[in-house]
């Protein structure tokens, strides 16, 4: 099969002919229909965060098509169209029991979703209902992701809520902290750009933080007052620190950004202010199912974020394309 290699820290991706992978115990092979390039692999790929494995394959917001059942598979058969958790768990000990094997001790390895073919868990594999497109399947990760922030947040009927980032993950928590009850939702960037995305996903404001000489008057002014919940989708050193400043007193601010770097803050700061800080990573098996239930029932919104479709031969000179200021959200591979 074709796939694209990570070949060194800061190099394009390859295309090269693999093997093709078969399904063990409780897995099944898809046939990738569509995975989203993420923010967070073009920062691995960099050389920064998470340390890659020469020659692995990368890509964990996928979908596709099962092509081939291991032994013991009994749920899924030939033909089902899947969106997968991208980790397979044990199954057996408490976090992959309560549907969050990211936390599992005996966590496996998967070939991702920049390839042809991939070998996914049975388990942790949501079942798309035919209302359910592929570029839809393939945004269920970060949707999902930003669906467990959201819950995290434990948002009052008629919260105002302010996002930090118009990246994936920011405009997924602003569509789903809308559909969950917020009031209004603003979503603050450094431009403009992803003002129609945003407003497109639900959101009653934007701010564009390098156009305001006093940040938090024009937050303010946008939501009728502080923000009780602040959602950090930046990643960014300060990015956290400007949060704590912009929520209400006794608010709640959920960091999603998934900084890497050093950073500080202010403890006094969110102590004076009684600021609840939380972090969320990602999901539960539960978050991909919802996410699909709400994409089947019609609400396609999140659609608008996608802004290109490619093929996996074009994948290396987009994935590169990307490193830099780029008009494009999310950019879909169809292998």
């Amino acid at each position: 099969m074709k796939a694209a290699v990570f070949k060194a820290p800061g190099q394009p991706l390859v295309i090269e002919e693999r093997p093709e992978p078969e399904p063990e115990t409780g897995e099944v092979l898809i046939r990738v229909r569509r995975t989203g390039i993420c923010g967070s692999d073009l920062h691995m790929t960099s050389g920064h965060g998470q340390q890659l494995a020469l020659d692995s394959v990368i890509g964990h917001e996928f979908c596709g098509e099962v092509v081939a059942l291991g032994p013991g598979v009994q749920r899924l058969q030939l033909g089902d169209r899947v969106a997968p958790l991208p980790y397979i768990g044990c199954g057996e000990c408490l976090a992959c029991r309560v549907g969050r094997p990211i936390g599992c001790p005996h966590l496996k390895p998967v070939v991702a979703g920049f390839c042809e073919y991939s070998r996914v868990g049975e388990r942790d594999c949501v079942l798309l209902p035919p209302e359910v497109t592929d570029a839809a399947g393939a945004l269920i990760e970060p949707l999902a992701t930003g669906l467990q922030g959201v819950r995290k947040a434990r948002l009052e009927v008629g919260a105002r809520v302010l996002v930090t980032g118009a990246g994936a993950i920011g405009l997924a928590a602003a569509f789903w902290a809308g559909r969950l009850g917020a009031g209004k939702v603003a979503v603050m960037a450094s431009s403009t750009r992803r003002q129609p995305i945003a407003a497109a996903m639900g959101a009653s404001g934007f701010i564009a933080q390098g156009d305001e000489p006093d940040v938090s008057a024009a937050i303010q002014d946008v939501l009728g007052g502080a923000p009780d919940v602040v959602f950090e989708a930046v990643g960014l050193p300060g990015a956290i620190a400007q949060a704590i400043d912009y929520v209400k007193p006794q608010g709640t601010l959920v960091s999603l950004g998934f900084c890497d770097g050093a950073d500080s803050i202010f403890p006094v700061l969110a102590s004076w202010k009684e600021v609840e800080l939380k972090f969320s990573l990602c999901y539960y098996r539960q978050d991909f199912q919802y996410t699909a239930d709400v994409l089947a029932a019609g609400d396609d919104r999140p659609l608008a974020m996608i802004t290109d479709t490619i093929s996996l031969e074009q994948l290396p000179e987009k994935f590169e394309s990307l490193r830099g200021s780029t008009a494009d959200c999310k950019v879909l591979v169809a292998p």
